[in-house]
Parts: C-alpha cells; sequence; structure tokens
C-alpha cells in the first residue's frame, strides 16, 4: 500500500481509490471470492503523468506507450471466520 518503497525514479500513479499506491485485494465481506488480473506493460518511454492524474487517464497513457505486455489472473477471497 503506498508508494514509500518504491525504486529509484519509480511513482505510485492514483488508483481507483483515489489514492496513489496499491490498495490490494479485498473482496467485500461474505462475498464469494473475486477474479482480479494483473498486468505488467514494457514501456517505449518514459511517462510523464501529472500528479493529479485519475486512473483511466493513466493506464490511456500506459496502453498508448506499450511495447509489450502480460497477463495473469488468480481468484481472492476473505478467509471465513471460524
Amino acid at each position: 500500500v503506498g508508494g514509500a518503497n518504491l525504486p529509484q525514479g519509480a511513482t505510485a500513479a492514483r488508483i481507483d481509490y483515489g489514492v496513489a499506491g496499491w490498495g490490494g485485494v479485498c473482496p467485500p465481506q461474505r462475498d464469494k471470492p473475486h477474479r482480479y488480473i494483473f498486468t505488467v506493460h514494457a514501456l517505449k518511454d518514459k511517462l510523464t503523468v501529472p500528479p493529479d492524474a485519475t486512473a483511466a487517464l493513466t493506464g490511456y497513457m500506459i496502453n498508448g506507450n506499450s511495447l509489450a505486455k502480460a497477463s495473469f489472473s488468480a481468484k481472492y477471497g476473505r478467509a471465513k471466520a471460524k
């Protein structure tokens, strides 16, 4: 969560939660597991994204500068109460 441990030169973009960084996977309580898709991109150029850019704008810029990408999906759910 956040971006305090990113490598030098890396930045954390604002996500759909409205904050910069990784929010993690966490389906609502008592909900069945959700499927999440993770994608990494190899970019042509370093992006210059404004600090207040939306997640949608950042994604648009990433897709427009992508040389290649790889994705995988996983299901995550909350642990059942004992």
